[in-house]
């Protein structure tokens, strides 16, 4: 018994993969079981389980399934859903911008610098604006860095400033001139309506008036950014998740090499 059964799972098992129309894999090959949560301003309750249902099959779910629901506070409920997903991509034809360059650790970093550059590279960064958080600042600039990547601190090679959290850019512009920095770090870790958008275009249009932006590179980092919109914002590179001291410090000396052969 068991023996038929296996062997009817493994005939029915898809192994099929067309990158051309790539969907979610969750048990088999192009099941396109996804999971999905979500909260609507609705009360909990028969007709809030329809509404998710009803939602996720517009959102191109097949036979969605409301495995988890509650109340968050009054008028608002919380879902955990299943279903499966009937669209699907063409992986074949994605292209994401990416920063050109080689990742170097902190050792190759610090030789190319030295037979290079000849002398330390400034760096200083900041979250901008009204950012309050440092984790993402601090886990490139600090000394202990972040998963086993140290920061630009224990680099040989760097002379790197943290200026921490809620800096306004103005202030920010006028400390890296005092310090003669070569590079500029700026981190959005968590904010809202976009104003990480209107932190960053602030700082490019404060350096253009100012004649700096030529004379500096400008790196961003943060969870809702990336190398594509670092560069539609005026940026040299940005950096999303997933992306460590070992990368920014890899770009910055390559970049600032490349400047000074482009001169």
């Amino acid at each position: 018994m068991s023996e038929g059964l296996y062997s009817t799972e493994k005939k029915d098992f898809d192994k099929t993969l067309d990158l051309k129309a790539v969907k979610p894999y969750g048990d088999t090959m192009n099941d396109g079981k996804t999971q999905v949560s979500f909260t609507l301003p609705v009360p909990a309750g028969d007709e809030a389980v329809e509404a998710a249902k009803q939602l996720m099959r517009k959102m191109g779910f097949e036979n969605p399934l409301i495995v988890y629901h509650k109340e968050l506070t009054e008028g608002f409920t919380f879902f955990n859903c299943y279903g499966s997903c009937t669209h699907t991509v063409d992986y074949t034809g994605i292209h994401v911008p990416k920063v050109e360059g080689t990742k170097w650790d902190m050792q190759q970093t610090d030789d190319f610098i030295r037979e290079h550059i000849g002398r330390p590279l400034v760096v200083v960064g900041a979250s901008t604006g009204t950012d309050a958080h440092t984790v993402g600042i601090d886990a490139i600039m600090n000394m202990k860095g972040f998963a086993g990547h140290y920061g630009l601190e224990r680099y040989e090679m760097f002379e790197a400033h943290n200026l921490g959290s809620q800096v306004p850019n103005d202030e920010f512009i006028a400390r890296a001139v005092e310090l003669g920095a070569d590079a500029l770090l700026v981190s959005q870790t968590v904010t809202q309506k976009d104003v990480h958008i209107h932190n960053m275009v602030e700082l490019v249009e404060l350096l253009e008036a100012e004649g700096l932006r030529d004379k500096m590179i400008i790196v961003c980092g943060g969870a809702r950014i990336s190398h594509e919109l670092a560069k539609e914002l005026g940026y040299d590179a940005g950096f999303g998740m997933n992306t460590y001291a070992d990368d920014v410090a890899s770009f910055i000396a390559q970049e600032f090499d490349r400047r000074q052969h482009s001169k």
